[in-house]
């Protein structure tokens, strides 16, 4: 069977689903899901009474209900616009994404939750600081911690303005911007008042949703094609425009040189990435025990990838019902491409085309919102806890005054997401998450697995890893297709001064974080202190002494 392909174009959808028959049905089942989440984290933010409860929810998570949390944390943006939006556009490269996202998850359950669990507190500076001199390594943390944050909420800014911009028929730029500044003033919010104990509980809602929302546009799609998945891939084959070309290896990844190292770069973020990102570490602290930890992980790896299965279905389905030339003349980088879908797989004109394409968005957006807080929250607490409270008040702060903190922190971090996201808002989400991935896994993990599990690493080697990974990956970044030199995608049209030809740094980037670490460690003339190291390790593998 081969599906029917639109004869009208974006402009007549865009039209069918701004139309006021159904415009007041799809606000008012948006509205409905934002006010629902806000409600939770109201009542969340009541019982959020100590630094405990505001960094970790009170470690009174169990391992199921933290595992949801973190696949909601994770399913971002990325997950559900980036990764559909590239498959319909790049196909099989386009899923290459989906196989980074999970196969990252092995690289944190089998290195990093459990010891990290044993090891801190709240933060990863609390992990670097328990050997090594508290004031840098802090310092040091706290401003990859917030760098890295920052690279993750562009993705969601982009995608929230995406959505919202579909959702309301807005197509001005000042529209747009609006969008953005609304997520940024909804993520301080949620943050300011719920701490983790909200955040999480908006997790675990959104996840659910998330997947069920899949689950049913996954059957959709199927039943379009008599559950024929060799007809479902021959269509969209056929409207991509590249033939069989479209699923096998290189339509993005393999034209030149240069794109096969961008791909092998991409693909060392990504694997590498997770177990560096600072709003993914901290749900390690939220739960009573290690085990309790590593079972979360399992059951995150379990959901996640149950959900990028179905992104197969998205992503091709999108390309074979929809085409890649609707999907990019409504966004060049295909995010609304899973929106698209919906509407059409519930009627274009029709209400149910618009319930479902309110529902969906709805979910999408929930999702942007939760994992928004999460980054938001990870930021602010490491300003707060490593930063004001270790570094600044050198450990006199109250929790009071820490809590504080931690609240401005999120405005002023709220205020630079929206200001670069407005930049950001033609950029594909999945693209802009690996190059916060890369981030990660240049400044934050050499320095993470060092401390862990090298008794030679010292201060010196921790801040030449985290300041050298991370300015390498900031600047190869800035100087890349990704911020000029792309009319389509680049954050800054209509100038060029790329002259790094990788769109991900991470290539270069994480192995000069391991090298650097180690060099650093061996021209320092501090003694590592060995029985710091032995104390970490039998606490970090045994849990003796772990909060």
């Amino acid at each position: 069977m081969t599906a029917p392909h639109p004869s009208f174009s974006v402009l007549h959808l865009a039209a069918a689903s701004s139309t006021a028959e159904h415009r007041p049905l799809i606000i008012t089942l948006f509205a409905a899901f934002v006010a629902a989440t806000l409600g939770i984290t109201i009542w969340a933010g009541r019982q959020t009474r100590s630094a405990s409860d505001f960094y970790a929810g009170g470690r009174q998570f169990t391992a199921f209900q933290n595992g949801l949390a973190v696949s909601g944390d994770y399913m971002s943006a990325a997950s559900f616009l980036g990764i559909a939006g590239a498959i319909a556009l790049f196909g099989y490269d386009g899923f290459l994404y989906s196989i980074g996202f999970l196969v990252a998850w092995l690289v944190a359950l089998l290195l990093v939750a459990e010891p990290l669990r044993n090891s801190g507190r709240y933060t990863m500076g609390d992990v670097l600081a328990y050997r090594m001199r508290q004031r840098p390594v802090r310092t040091a943390a706290g401003v990859s911690t917030i760098v890295v944050s920052i690279f993750y909420l562009l993705a969601q800014m982009a995608g929230a303005g995406v959505l919202v911009a579909l959702l309301l028929g807005i197509t001005s730029d000042a529209g747009k911007i609006l969008i953005v500044a609304l997520v940024g003033v909804l993520m301080i919010v949620y943050v300011s008042i719920g701490g983790m104990k909200g955040t999480t509980w908006v997790q675990m809602v959104k996840a659910v949703l998330l997947i069920a929302g899949a689950l049913l546009m996954t059957f959709l799609v199927l039943l379009k094609f008599d559950f024929n998945v060799s007809d479902l891939l021959g269509t969209a084959a056929a409207k991509s425009g590249h033939g069989t070309a479209f699923l096998e290896p290189g339509l993005k990844y393999g034209t030149t040189g240069t794109s096969k190292l961008d791909f092998i770069s991409l693909g060392i973020a990504l694997v590498l990435g997770t177990a560096g990102l600072p709003h993914i570490l901290i749900r390690f602290y939220t739960v009573p025990t290690a085990k309790a930890a590593r079972k979360s992980v399992n059951w995150a790896i379990g959901i996640i990838g149950a959900f990028y299965l179905m992104t197969i279905a998205l992503g091709f389905g999108a390309a074979a019902l929809i085409g890649p030339d609707e999907i990019s003349a409504k966004n060049p980088a295909g995010n609304a491409a899973a929106p698209q879908l919906a509407e059409y797989l519930g009627g274009v004109g029709t209400t149910g085309g618009a319930v479902l394409l309110a529902v969906i968005s709805a979910v999408a957006f929930a999702t942007i919102l939760a994992v928004v807080a999460g980054l938001t929250l990870a930021s602010s607490s490491s300003f707060a806890h490593d930063i004001y409270a270790n570094v600044i008040r050198k450990g006199k702060a109250t929790e009071k005054e820490e809590m504080r903190a931690a609240r401005w922190a999120t405005v002023l971090i709220g205020a630079v997401a929206i200001a670069l996201g407005v930049f950001a808002r033609d950029m594909n989400v999945a693209g802009l998450v690996a190059l916060a991935f890369a981030v990660a896994a240049s400044a934050n993990l050499p320095t993470i697995l060092y401390s862990l599990f090298w008794k030679r690493f010292t201060t010196r080697g921790a801040l030449w890893s985290i300041y050298g990974g991370l300015a390498t990956s900031v600047i190869l970044v800035l100087f890349s297709p990704v911020v000029s030199g792309n009319e389509k995608t680049s954050m800054f049209k209509g100038v060029d001064f790329a002259w790094f030809p990788l769109e991900n740094p991470g290539l270069i980037s994480i192995p000069l974080g391991f090298l650097l670490g180690w060099i650093g460690s061996l021209l320092s003339k501090e003694e590592p202190d060995k029985g710091k190291y032995a104390e970490l390790e039998v606490k970090s593998l045994t849990g003796v002494g772990a909060h």
